[in-house]
């Protein structure tokens, strides 16, 4: 069992930042990747970043490439989610979640384990 608890949403403005906590407990051998993605309304999960726990490399969707790092604190089992230059239509709930087959079908959203609650980050003037 892995437990996952995101933080740090909120409402910023366009042109701003936020920096997504996702800190995890329980069983940490049960995944070989961690991944953001976020849902709008009306719209589908999407996958945005995932992170390999291994050697910390990284994928990311188009839509954020160049705005968001994701990261990783061994010491402290948390991912990071920056996120600069937001835009509106980054407007969603962020969840973090477990893989178990690598970061590239994480982002796919494949192979799943674990999801956190989700935390709220809205991007308006």
């Amino acid at each position: 069992q892995v437990q996952l608890v995101e933080s740090g949403g909120g409402l910023v403005q366009p042109g701003g930042s936020l920096r997504l906590s996702c800190a995890a407990s329980g069983f940490t051998l049960d995944y070989d990747a961690i991944g953001w993605f976020r849902q709008a309304p009306g719209k589908e999960r999407e996958g945005v970043s995932c992170i390999s726990t291994s050697d910390g490399s990284a994928v990311y969707a188009d839509s954020v490439r160049g705005r968001f790092t994701i990261s990783k604190d061994n010491a402290n089992n948390t991912v990071y989610l920056q996120m600069n230059s937001l835009k509106p239509e980054d407007t969603a709930v962020y969840y973090c979640a477990t893989a178990r087959l690598g970061k590239t079908l994480c982002l796919r959203r494949r192979a799943i384990g674990y999801w956190g609650q989700g935390t709220q980050v809205t991007v308006s003037s």
